[in-house]
């Protein structure tokens, strides 16, 4: 007996062995996959800040000496406006890491951001997929993707939020622990905090799952039939004729019969589909419970109502019409999101590859919003690349499985780690080759040396001055209260108006992009607004009129920027008078 207990113990110990060096493989492909990705993330970081980022450093000092204590007033513009901080945290971040390491700080950090963001959507679509191959090239096609939108915003922090958002959902779905569940209610905290305009679209994350489940339960109800199954039955009981009650009593077994028919027939189409996979999962009635607590973790913020009312007073405004990311997509000018598209479509028509419901339902809804803000093609890239992963590791699974597994362990060796990683750091130099010369703040963009000379030379606190919408989060940076800056929601009358308090709100938001462009009397604008003095792109419209104009004065002209003086500005109204 002892002689036929060595071979069970040697297969059990061997079987070990090799689970464990499978595992070995596993963790040597995710940590190349990870280099990799940080390497790309590298080569598609900007260096270059956006006027947005200035912004945000400047409101994150406010907060870093005086608190959260009173963030309902703006105080950068000169206008004197209402004011919704909607990401003081980030802002916070943002200026904690400008106050340490200054502008490489900031690029350092959205390298980080951005590599997580990789990483997470590497995990997501391995979690989904089964195959880190097709994850690897996936993930890194999905960052390329969406790659306009990284920048050092608060979008950038609250994607990683949302792809996190989504495993957990999958984990809570997959496997009910209670965990992740206290995760969907602490990530929501997080991002009221960080980004509350975005607060309703992370419930929009969950909709795709319960839509699954409640097509499911009500194609389980059959209501067509029970409904005629209940008529024979009142039938029944009111009639007075016996042959009447045997005919309702025949009808109702026969729909009886024909609904454990249907029973049947449906159970074995879900247990093999044609195309679409659909499982009735009874924890997501747990994730409409958590979904629900989730939804009072807005409230927990200092602006207030902001993560309920911020986005929907944004899209009642006319600021989404003039700004390029919020404008409609044509593929036309989107080649790259055409060719997702066709290749999502190619897989489910010509192939016999099958897609989940609630990932179908997440990839149409997506795409419909994409088609209505070019901005959420990052949205997109980021949840329905994870789904393209899991399509076409299904597909190659089907027809050549062993190839992929060859190339995972091929990965996993180290001549076939140096391989992919060179790969990826060639491709990441040709990325960034064309932006090796870029700094921090473009000068041709920024008005940095006439920044200065306003300092040097004006009553910064008594004047008013009026600026373009690009660059006026730069002089807000530099101290000089400005017109306008690319907080354009502050400046529609949905955010600067109080109905309380009786204040009409203020269209400065059209009046600045109206003016520059000589779409409106200049003139009369200045009166109304008060203005002192202007700063102009250099090929401004509005400068090559001022220029000839006897009332203005020119008193700075360098670079791309200059700066004039409106010399009847004492004749003006004060600002409080302008009615809008």
């Amino acid at each position: 007996m002892e002689a036929e207990k060595e071979p069970v113990e040697n297969t059990e110990t061997t079987v070990k062995v090799e689970k464990k060096k499978i595992d070995f493989k596993g963790i040597i492909f995710n940590i190349i996959a990870v280099i990799c990705i940080a390497v790309f993330c590298f080569a598609i970081s900007p260096k270059t800040l956006q006027n947005d980022t200035f912004y945000t450093i400047k409101i994150g000092e406010y907060i870093y000496n005086n608190g959260i204590g009173d963030l309902t007033t703006d105080l950068y513009s000169w206008h004197e406006l209402p004011y919704t901080y909607p990401h003081w945290l980030y802002d916070l971040m943002i200026f904690v890491i400008y106050n340490s390491f200054g502008h490489l700080g900031i690029y350092i950090s959205t390298i980080i951001f951005t590599a997580i963001l990789g990483v997470s959507v590497y995990g997501l679509s391995c979690m989904k997929s089964k195959n880190k191959v097709v994850s690897l090239i996936i993930s890194a096609l999905a960052l390329y993707l969406m790659r306009d939108f990284i920048a050092a915003r608060a979008q950038l922090v609250t994607f990683i939020l949302f792809v996190w958002a989504v495993i957990c959902i999958e984990k809570l779905l997959n496997t009910e622990k209670k965990i992740y569940a206290l995760l969907l209610v602490v990530i929501p905290l997080l991002i009221t905090n960080l980004h509350c305009a975005v607060f309703p679209f992370y419930f929009i994350l969950f909709l795709p799952y319960i839509g699954e489940y409640m097509l499911l339960v009500l194609e389980d109800w059959d209501l067509d039939m029970r409904m005629y199954r209940r008529l024979y039955k009142i039938r029944k009981r009111i009639s007075r004729k016996e042959e009447t009650k045997e005919a309702c009593q025949t009808k109702v077994t026969k729909i009886t019969e024909a609904l454990e028919e249907r029973k049947i027939k449906r159970a074995a189409l879900r247990n093999k589909p044609y195309k679409i996979r659909a499982r009735k999962n009874h924890v997501v009635l747990l994730l409409i419970a958590v979904m629900s607590v989730a939804a009072l973790t807005g409230f927990i913020n200092p602006a207030g109502d902001g993560a309920y009312t911020y986005l929907v007073k944004t899209l009642q405004g006319n600021t989404t019409d003039s700004i390029n990311e919020h404008l409609p997509l044509t593929l036309s000018e989107a080649g790259e999101f055409a060719i997702a598209l066709v290749t999502f479509l190619l897989i489910l028509v010509f192939t016999d590859t099958k897609i989940n419901l609630h990932d179908l339902l997440m990839l149409g809804g997506i795409t419909f919003l994409s088609f209505n803000s070019r901005r959420q093609i990052s949205m997109f890239a980021i949840f329905c690349g994870p789904i393209l992963a899991k399509l076409i590791a299904e597909m190659v699974d089907k027809y050549d499985r062993d190839t992929f597994k060859k190339l995972h362990d091929f990965v996993a060796s180290w001549f076939g780690a140096i391989v992919v990683i060179c790969t990826f750091i060639l491709i990441s130099t040709n990325l960034y080759k064309p932006h090796i010369r870029d700094v921090y703040v473009d000068e041709n963009s920024y008005p940095v040396a006439a920044a200065e000379w306003i300092k040097a030379n004006l009553d910064v606190e008594n004047m008013r001055l009026y600026n373009e919408y690009n660059y006026g989060s730069y002089l807000l940076l530099q101290d000089i209260p400005v017109f306008i800056d690319s907080r354009c929601d502050l400046y529609s009358p949905e955010f600067n108006g109080d109905l309380d308090k009786g204040i009409d709100g203020r269209d400065i938001f059209s009046d600045a992009l109206n003016i520059p462009g000589l779409a409106v009397n200049y003139e009369n604008m200045f009166e109304q607004y008060g203005v002192t003095h202007i700063i102009l792109y250099e090929n401004c419209k509005l400068g090559m009129v001022l220029r000839d104009d006897p009332d203005y004065k020119i008193l700075y002209s360098e670079g791309n920027f200059e700066i004039f003086e409106r010399l009847n500005a004492n004749e003006t109204v004060e600002v409080d008078d302008y009615e809008g």
